[in-house]
């Protein structure tokens, strides 16, 4: 449920639905909208919920239902675009950003030479992977704390804040410590416990969509976050599992589409993982950015012929500026900066 306000309701009214709303058992969640302010009515509450109570409270212009169930994530609830500041840069709104690096970290010197490349290319954020969930148990799963630590010397030297997966409740504090932005990879999406850790964590969060999830499901995975006060969500399509064979998995376009008309959080797109293939992250980057990304994630290596992990998805430093430029002309096509 959704409490419209008055336009002009006082800031006493507003304390007084609150107080209502947490006295009733649920909790309270504010947003803006075009021309009033809105309360969502969140959890399960001590009985049933009473509308006329709360249409009869000072202030309060009429209680609307929340026709889907992720309700914080919701454009019902939350009608503008939320933005979340990244390197002084917003995500969300008028900005497309990027944010480029090397699947898995693999020593100091490679990643400081990946990261003044994309930097010097027009990268908003360093992602490298410390902690790596690999398919065989027998692949290199990351150097940790110190993959940890070596980034951030690489944001010491460029400016560019970190991007890296976080796998591990138990592992939140240490990784918040380094990290700017906490990764949930697809293969931890419905990872609810993890998901509740890093919202309790109040650090922002980018969500990635389950391989076989569906966009329901990705929301729904946002809104473990969004119910912990965490309201610095971006959603990330990677690409999904289908029958088709030639590419990693295929990149579903209309999820960009779709998922800026059913949320306000920054929508992310990674071409990298969708397809598993270089040669076609490029013209796929183009793509999202026109169908509304509000971002790009995109692995980039100084020798993706040599990378530990993922070196056939990886651009190399001459592609990635390339695609940078590219990207900055599409963006502009349609009215955004990048």
């Amino acid at each position: 449920m959704i409490v419209v306000m008055k336009r002009g309701a006082s800031a006493k009214q507003l304390a007084e639905v609150i107080a209502k709303i947490e006295a009733d058992g649920y909790a309270a969640h504010l947003a803006d909208g075009d021309d009033n302010t809105l309360v969502g009515i969140v959890g399960e509450g001590r009985g049933a919920f009473q509308q006329a109570e709360y249409e009869a409270l000072p202030g309060v212009a009429r209680v609307a239902r929340v026709t889907v169930p992720y309700q914080l994530a919701s454009r019902q609830m939350h009608p503008r675009d939320s933005i979340i500041p990244l390197n002084g840069k917003p995500m969300g709104g008028d900005n497309v950003l990027v944010i480029a690096g090397p699947c898995s970290v693999e020593s100091r010197e490679n990643l400081l030479e990946i990261a003044h490349a994309i930097k010097e290319a027009g990268a908003t954020a360093l992602r490298g992977g410390a902690y790596k969930p690999r398919t065989s148990p027998y692949s290199f799963q990351g150097h940790g704390e110190q993959a940890l630590k070596w980034l951030a010397e690489a944001r010491e030297q460029t400016g560019l804040p970190i991007v890296t997966e976080i796998m591990d409740a138990n592992l939140v504090p240490l990784v918040c410590d380094y990290a700017d932005v906490l990764q949930v990879g697809a293969r931890n999406m419905q990872n609810f416990t993890l998901l509740t850790a890093v919202g309790q964590s109040q650090h922002p969060v980018l969500l990635k969509r389950g391989m076989s999830s569906t966009i329901e499901d990705l929301l729904m995975a946002a809104e473990y976050v969004l119910a912990q006060g965490n309201a610095q969500v971006m959603v990330c399509e990677r690409g999904i599992r289908t029958f088709e064979k030639h590419t990693r998995n295929t990149f579903d376009l209309n999820a960009i589409a779709v998922l800026k008309a059913l949320t306000h959080l920054p929508v992310i797109a990674d071409p990298s993982h969708a397809l598993g293939l270089r040669e076609y992250v490029p013209q796929v980057s183009l793509g999202a950015v026109a169908a509304g990304a509000d971002g790009l994630i995109v692995e980039v290596h100084s020798a993706p012929d040599e990378a530990w992990s993922d070196g056939r998805q990886s651009l190399t430093f001459e592609q990635f500026a390339a695609m940078m430029a590219s990207v900055k002309q599409v963006a502009q096509a349609i009215g955004r900066d990048a």
